[in-house]
């Protein structure tokens, strides 16, 4: 069975924790990150069976960076690991190819069972997911269509965490008037014009937590 793991998670402490619990279980973590744009690299450099995604990451959330990850190695499987048990967000996660929502709380217990399921092909839902979003997603259910590309989301989490056009542009290695038109066509989109209300609607899409 493959077993090599990609571990994501912006607390060391954390990581490190399920890192020892993968390892007891005999799984391999082949790569650490700390972000979510580190996650995709490594992913690219790697390519994991599994890779675990903590959904609350900075730079690029567990949910975008599971999207990247799975274009960038489309035989992985990915897990995210949130405190989120809406609907909205487990449902936005399956839709993008996620097998695997752990909530944190059950983690220790969940992840093991969840990357042995994604492995043999299954989905795997923590207990305290409600079963409605599992029959929307069987259903075909679809949810309301997001205004903002990948990369709009991605240069509004950076927003939302504080850093400038110019940060942005050389965090994701593009030109300022490039990340100010990502910028431009976010408030035109949202129709939000000041940076506070970007941030309220970044914590509402779970792009950063509160």
């Amino acid at each position: 069975m493959p077993n090599r793991i990609l571990l994501a998670d912006d607390h060391v402490i954390v990581r490190q924790g399920l890192k020892a619990l993968l390892e007891r279980e005999g799984f391999t973590v082949i790569a650490e990150a700390e972000d979510g744009q580190a996650a995709v690299r490594a992913a690219r450099e790697r390519c994991p069976d599994v890779a675990v995604l903590d959904f609350s990451m900075p730079l690029l959330n567990g949910r975008d960076a599971a999207r990247e990850i799975l274009q960038v190695c489309p035989r992985a499987k990915a897990i995210l690991l949130t405190m989120h048990t809406e609907d909205h967000y487990v449902l936005e996660a399956l839709q993008i190819g996620v097998k695997g929502y752990v909530v944190k709380s059950q983690a220790s217990g969940d992840l093991v069972r969840a990357i042995n399921e994604v492995q043999r092909g299954m989905t795997y839902l923590s207990p305290g997911v409600s079963q409605t979003v599992v029959q929307a997603f069987l259903s075909k259910a679809v949810m309301p269509r997001d205004p903002l590309t990948s990369r709009e989301r991605e240069v509004l989490q950076l927003v939302a965490e504080g850093k400038s056009t110019k940060e942005i542009a050389q965090l994701l290695a593009i030109s300022f008037k490039t990340a100010e038109s990502h910028r431009t066509r976010i408030m035109k989109k949202t129709d939000i014009h000041e940076t506070a209300g970007l941030v309220r609607y970044a914590v509402r899409r779970g792009l950063i937590q509160p």
